[in-house]
């Protein structure tokens, strides 16, 4: 597989799979920009990033469209427009990016950020 399958087949899991996927592929530390203020903004510890992934705040019908990769050495970041139905039925979309460090057990999350639309 190569390095942008291998990273949108991450990220698709944390928008559909559950904390042991968050688990499995966070770094210990994870900065996460999103647009509001609070919980969802700043530096995170793997574990506190994972316990974001409750049953209340799950996706479903998701659709990653116009997927850039840039690879650099040991870090890589995709790019995207994410499509997706919100677990009370409502549609979200965004434009995300997400940050990568490979380290010996894989390619870890280190960065996340949404910009709705």
């Amino acid at each position: 597989m190569t390095t942008g399958k291998d990273l949108y087949q991450i990220e698709e899991g944390f928008w559909l799979k559950g904390k042991e996927h968050f688990l499995d592929n966070v770094d210990e530390q994870c900065l996460l920009a999103f647009p509001q203020m609070g919980e969802m903004h700043g530096v995170h510890s793997r574990a506190e990033v994972a316990a974001t992934a409750t049953s209340v705040n799950r996706w479903r019908d998701l659709a990653m469209k116009d997927r850039q990769v840039l690879e650099i050495d040991d870090f890589a970041i995709i790019s995207y427009r994410a499509e997706v139905t919100r677990a009370d039925g409502e549609p979200y979309a965004a434009l995300v990016s997400s940050g990568y460090v490979r380290r010996t057990d894989g390619w870890k999350l280190a960065f996340h950020q949404h910009s709705p639309l």
